[in-house]
């Protein structure tokens, strides 16, 4: 299974949907809290090319993007395939 990062913020609902998804499909994620740490921050940035919006959700080298796309990869059956290869 690909490494899986999301960059979270505090007070974030779409951050708590997004964590739920993967807890429920059992995949193991690395959090980093933007809030709490500025240099996530940045690595977030450049990561995203500039996207400012928590969560950003990142699967191996491929940039997710939000909540609502990864919902959508779900809906759409794509998302545990995303998550193998």
């Amino acid at each position: 299974m690909k490494k899986v990062v999301i960059y979270t913020g505090k007070l974030c609902a779409h951050c708590d949907w997004a964590k739920e998804l993967l807890s429920k499909k059992n995949v193991k994620f690395i959090e980093h809290n933007i809030e709490k740490d500025s240099s996530k921050m940045e690595e977030m940035l450049k990561k995203s090319n500039g996207v400012k919006t928590v969560p950003q959700i990142f699967i191996g080298e491929h940039h997710v993007g939000g909540n609502v796309e990864l919902q959508d990869l779900e809906h759409k059956g794509k998302l545990d395939n995303l998550l193998k290869n």
